[in-house]
This record gives structure tokens, sequence and C-alpha cells, in this order.
């Protein structure tokens, strides 16, 4: 080992011990290490037992569907089915938005529901300043701890007068600052172990993705030290560690509390989302303009009911061989879907406007880009809940369409005036909704680098400003 690698070692050592000294710093880093360690567990638990939860909901409404007696199709489209959103394995480290876009939609005919019954809205407002999980421990209270423990590292020897004294036995300004930063580094790692551990284990499992687990914890590890960095840099920077600690509690306050908080309501004033019912209305509007498939009298439906005679040969809807008003509900059915298909493509659009809005002040907040990576890597984040929107719409439209079919094909179309029924058997061989869990290194490949890129570059900038002021340090202690 080097004389160089020597005093680093002794300056880390040094400093540990210093830390291992301080009864007020142990118990803050060991209640946080038992608080990350008791959130992935307990988050293990409940993301299980909600899981089970929905897993039995989604039996029992599958069962009562299946137990509906005979009836007409067209009765069955409008009971409807209920598709609940199973979570993701890694939402118990992180539930990103989960907690906030609904987890159950109702699927019926002519009509696109959106997803309800959301933990936000059935809980007090707390929910809101973040749940206890341990991507909100070290997203938001790991990074205070580090500024706690960290604010006096060269300040308080410059305070001290032990700096000079450092200096003067041959101590170079950069092992010092190299030393205190490894020191530091190794805290960041300590408190990081806990969701390692869990990360590893789940992984080792075989219940949590691999490589999505190991990216979790490179970023978190990043950005730890991103703090980590920040705070020896303003320790090097300032002369008195009291100012420091201002300085770092103010940085944690706006990066942390207020920013990510803001933004969010900047994008939504900049970029506007219409209401559920504007929605609603304006697919009503259009589709008046398109077809009205319950007015016998709609120029679109004339043209597509002479289109049918034509097709099959006859003059009149009764001399069809398939039921006339199963064919209407199918092509109703067909413009429908492809209104609510493109208004939710324009509000996918416009949400992930607003979301590009706020990753465009990754720079001015780690905090948004460690969010927007480990959202991503769990799977909830918002993209990973539209693809659960489009999957269940593309099962619905199948749903409807198949009972539309049975009325076509099993209604004799002289009988389409009474109550004709058919077998409840009928039911039972209707498509089952099967949420397909996309692999997210596919489907946010893109924004995970992109996340990586600005943690790391916001790391090696500080990491570079840390060098610099470390070279002035032995002009400042003169």
């Amino acid at each position: 080992m080097s004389l160089q690698s020597t005093k680093v070692l002794r300056v880390t050592t040094e400093e540990w011990r210093a830390l291992g000294r301080n009864r007020v710093a142990m118990i803050a880093s060991l209640t946080l290490v038992a608080l990350i360690l008791t959130s992935a567990l307990l988050g293990m638990e409940q993301r299980n037992a909600t899981e089970a939860a929905r897993a039995r909901y989604q039996a029992a409404s599958d069962e009562a569907f299946d137990a509906q007696p005979d009836r007409h199709p067209h009765r069955m489209v409008h009971y409807g089915q209920f598709v609940f959103r199973p979570l993701s394995t890694l939402a118990f480290f992180d539930p990103g938005v989960d907690g906030f876009t609904g987890n159950t939609v109702f699927l019926e005919g002519h009509r696109q529901n959106s997803a309800n019954f959301s933990e936000a809205r059935q809980s007090s407002l707390l929910l809101r300043f973040g749940q206890l999980t341990p991507a909100f421990v070290l997203q938001t209270l790991a990074p205070l701890l580090i500024v706690f423990l960290a604010f006096g590292a060269v300040a308080r020897e410059r305070e001290q007068g032990t700096l000079r004294l450092l200096l003067a036995q041959g101590l170079r300004p950069s092992e010092l600052a190299t030393g205190k930063l490894s020191a530091y580094a190794g805290v960041v790692a300590v408190l990081a172990a806990p969701a390692l551990l869990v990360l590893a284990a789940a992984a080792l499992a075989g219940w949590a993705p691999p490589v999505p687990s190991v990216l979790l914890v490179s970023g978190y590890l990043v950005y730890l030290s991103i703090w980590a960095a920040a705070a020896l840099l303003v320790s090097l920077l300032v002369g008195r560690a009291r100012d420091a600690l201002i300085i770092l509690v103010a940085a944690w306050m706006g990066g942390i509390i207020l920013v990510p908080r803001i933004l969010p309501e900047l994008a939504l004033a900049r970029i506007s989302t219409p209401t559920r019912i504007e929605t609603d209305v304006a697919i009503h509007h259009e589709l008046k303009q398109i077809g009205d498939s319950h007015n016998p009298d709609d120029p679109y439906f004339a043209g597509f009911k002479a289109k049918t005679l034509a097709r099959y040969g006859v003059e009149k809807v009764e001399d069809l061989p398939v039921q006339w008003a199963g064919l209407v509900g199918m092509e109703g059915e067909r413009l429908t879907s492809e209104l609510f298909d493109r208004h939710a493509r324009e509000a996918f659009e416009r949400e992930a406007e607003q979301n590009r809005l706020v990753r465009q002040f990754g720079s001015i907040s780690p905090l948004i880009a460690m969010r927007q990576l480990s959202m991503s890597l769990a799977a909830t984040d918002t993209e990973s809940h539209q693809d659960f929107l489009e999957q269940v719409e593309q099962h619905r439209y199948r749903f409807v369409q198949a009972l539309n079919l049975l009325q076509v094909t099993k209604i004799p179309n002289q009988n389409a005036g009474a109550d004709p029924r058919i077998s409840a058997e009928h039911w039972k061989a209707l498509p089952r909704f099967t949420y397909r869990e996309p692999d997210v290194l596919q489907l946010a490949g893109d924004r995970i680098r992109a996340n990586l890129v600005v943690l790391l570059c916001w790391l090696a900038a500080l990491l570079a400003g840390c060098g610099l002021a470390a070279r002035r340090l032995g002009e400042v202690a003169r």
C-alpha cells in the first residue's frame, strides 16, 4: 500500500471513529437502517396480502359472471366484468403512482371506464406526503441523515484548528478530501445495505427480477453518494460548520420537499388535462356526428344497413340469416371503441408531455431523476399503469364483441323483438383477462438510461467540485 493510500485510509478510519463516538449519529443511523429493513419487510407482507385480496376479488367477480342464468347476450354486455390490476413484484419497494391511479376497472359495452378505488382517495391526506416504504426512506430521510452526519466533515476541522495541523504534517488537501469522502461512502453503503439484502434475497429466491433489482440498488447508491459528495463540497467551501448545515438543510428542503411538489402543479398548469366528464361529453358529440346505433334514422347506419343487405343478398333485415340488432351492436361498439382509443392516446400523450416537463428539472433536484428511475424499475410508474389500461381496453373490446357475436349467431333474427335467451354455458367460454406484466427494460429502457445518466452527471459534477475545492483548501487554511 502506498503512502498516499495509507494517509487516505487513516483519514477514513478516524472519521469513522469520530462518527462512532457520536451517540446521536449512531442512534440516528441505526434507526434509519431499522426503518428501511422494517418498511421493506412490511411492504412485502402488505404487497402479498393486497395481491392475494385482488386475486380473490377477481375470482369472485369471474364466478359471479359465470353463475348468471340464461340471458340475452346484450344484457350481459351491460352486466359487465370487473378487472383488478395485479401488483408488480417490486411494488413493495416503491409503490410509485399505484396508490393514486386506482386498481379496479369495470368493463361494459359502449363505455370505457377509468380505474377506480385508489388508496389515496380512501386514505387520509398523510398518504400524499409519502408512504412509509424503502423508496420513501431512501429518497427523503436518508439524505437528511447524511447531511447531519457530513456537514462538518471539513468545516469542523477548520473551526477546531486541526486542519492546519493536519496540513502542516504533510497531509495533502486532496488526500483529506478523499479520505472524508471514502468515510461517507461507507456510510452510504451501510444505509443502503438493508435494501440491498432484501432485494438480493428476493432476486435469489426467484421472486423479484434480478436485473431491475440490481439497477435499483445501483441507482440508490449513486443517489445517496450525491448527497454525501454535496455535503463534503459545502463543508470544503464554507468556513463554519453551522453555515454548512444551514445550506445543506435548505438544499434538502428545496430539492426534496418543495421542488417535487411544485413541479407537478406547474406541469398541470402548463399542460391542461380535460376531466373525465369533459372527455365523455366530447366522445358523445363526436359519436353523434359519426353514427348513433340507437337511432334507426341515423345516416351512417342507414348506409351500413344497405351494405349489410347487399352482402347477404336480401331486401329486408327480417330476411337476414343473422340477427340485425347484433350486427348493429357490433358496428356501434367498433365505432365507440375507436373514439375511446383515440381519446385515450391523446390523454396518454398529454400525461407523457407533463412527465417530460417534470423530468427536465432533474438538473435542479436529483430526487426527480431518482424517483422516475425507481418507479420505472419497479413497474409502478405512469407508463406501466397506461400499459395496464391498454391491455384492459383490448380485453374489453374482445369481451363485448364476443357477446355481440353470440347475439348475432345464436339468436334467430325473427325473435329479435321478444326476450330471447341463450344458455348460460356460453358465459364460461368468454375470454378472461390475464395481465401480461411488461418487461421494464423494454417498456422503460430509454427512461431508465436517461435517469441513470442524470444521476451520474450529478455525482461527477459534485466530485469535480470537491476536487477543485480541495485544491484551494490549503490556501484557506493559512
